[in-house]
């Protein structure tokens, strides 16, 4: 009976991970009620296409909180079609050209899609990318990996 038991939770793990792994980064983001000011962003930088594409791409995603955090009224503004390149650089600095899971984080410099580099810290404290805390890891999706900070990365 406990071998019947422990196939039957193998098998439902497995179909929760191949539900979560077939979503893309987006719409792992879009199914987060923490991401929706990123998910907005996304959008209106026009980046759905391109993030949803084959990848892999690791993305530092900022939650609502993180993006609060910006002086007031940043946000509205950045949202605005005649600043879309300057939301379109923010954005693709949070976003590397390779699946990083987060137990092949190493300190260093990391080229981001802008190509802008990233200033990566890891160590016993957790994982720093520039001035963003890294608080979540390993939202794997089929076309790469989210990991979410607490700080938006300004270039």
């Amino acid at each position: 009976m406990k071998l019947r038991s422990l196939f039957a939770t193998l098998a439902l793990c497995t179909g929760l991970v191949s539900a979560v792994s077939a979503k893309t980064v987006v719409e792992i983001a879009i199914g987060s009620p923490d991401h929706t000011t990123l998910v907005a962003a996304v959008k209106a930088a026009g980046l759905v296409e391109t993030l949803s594409g084959a990848g892999p791409f690791t993305v530092f995603a900022p939650t609502n909180a993180a993006f609060a955090k910006l002086p007031a009224g940043t946000v509205e503004s950045l949202l605005l079609p005649e600043n879309k390149a300057k939301l379109v650089a923010i954005l693709t600095y949070h976003v590397v050209p390779a699946k990083v899971m987060a137990a092949e984080v190493k300190s260093g410099a990391v080229p981001t899609v802008n190509g802008k580099v990233l200033t990566v810290k890891a160590d016993g404290m957790g994982v720093m990318v520039n001035n963003a805390k890294v608080i979540a890891t390993d939202l794997v999706g089929s076309n790469g990996v989210i990991h979410v900070v607490d700080t938006v990365i300004l270039p």
